[in-house]
């Protein structure tokens, strides 16, 4: 079962967090939104359940069973933009009618996809102190998290089940090509992850975010309640 947090009143906005991450990223995001909103942790991330394999339909999968079924925007970060696409396809169930991805990494290397499979086949670490299985786990999410840990026999450990590193290379041509809702590809200015002559491979013209990097929802919020606003329009 996924842990899910929601609230507001009007259009529903589903926020997806990235790999390693927990729902607790996009606080300040629903802050500024002026609708109802629904954050859950993927699966085998933070307060959620573990799944049996991780791949990007079984993400979409366990997210739509939580999903009401009306129309939404999905904006979902870096794993959680591709999984947002996988729902806008509407093989899911779920009426997705506009679809930002923010900060999804395009282009993959042969060396890149080893080293995340070598890494979703590693033991989980376990630390004796709570804080140090907090800066892990924000360590690997590339954000501060406090959500994202659990007491394990001997201590304290990331909730993240590594295995979900081992969710490969998305097709995001097809992913794009299959979806049912208006789809906006979006990232910082200085994400060394997602630069804009990638995501020009796959739109026309993806948006730009002026001086933020990789975790937009938390560098600058802001950024992306305007970018909502004008979707609205």
């Amino acid at each position: 079962m996924l842990h899910v947090e929601r609230g507001g009143n009007g259009p529903l906005l589903v926020l997806l967090h990235g790999l390693g991450a927990t729902g607790e990223v996009w606080e300040d995001v629903v802050a500024g939104w002026s609708g109802s909103w629904l954050v859950p942790d993927l699966p085998g991330h933070g307060r959620s359940g573990r799944i049996d394999r991780y791949s990007f339909g079984s993400f979409a999968a366990a997210v739509a069973e939580v999903v009401p079924r009306e129309p939404v925007t999905v904006v979902g970060h870096s794993l959680g933009g591709v999984v947002g696409l996988a729902l806008a396809s509407g093989w899911f169930g779920v009426d997705v009618t506009t679809c930002v991805g923010v900060g999804i990494k395009v282009r993959w290397t042969d060396e890149e996809l080893e080293k995340a499979a070598a890494f979703a086949a590693r033991p989980a670490k376990v630390f004796d102190l709570e804080a140090e299985a907090v800066d892990r786990a924000s360590r690997m999410a590339g954000v501060p998290i406090w959500h994202g840990v659990s007491e394990v026999d001997g201590g304290w450990a990331p909730s993240l089940d590594v295995r979900a590193f081992g969710v490969g290379r998305p097709d995001l041509p097809g992913l794009i090509m299959a979806s049912k809702a208006e789809v906006v590809l979006a990232a910082g200015e200085n994400d060394p992850m997602c630069p804009r002559e990638h995501l020009e491979e796959l739109v026309p013209d993806p948006v730009t975010f002026p001086g933020a990097g990789h975790n937009v929802h938390v560098e600058s919020p802001s950024s992306l309640h305007t970018l909502l606003a004008q979707l609205a329009r």
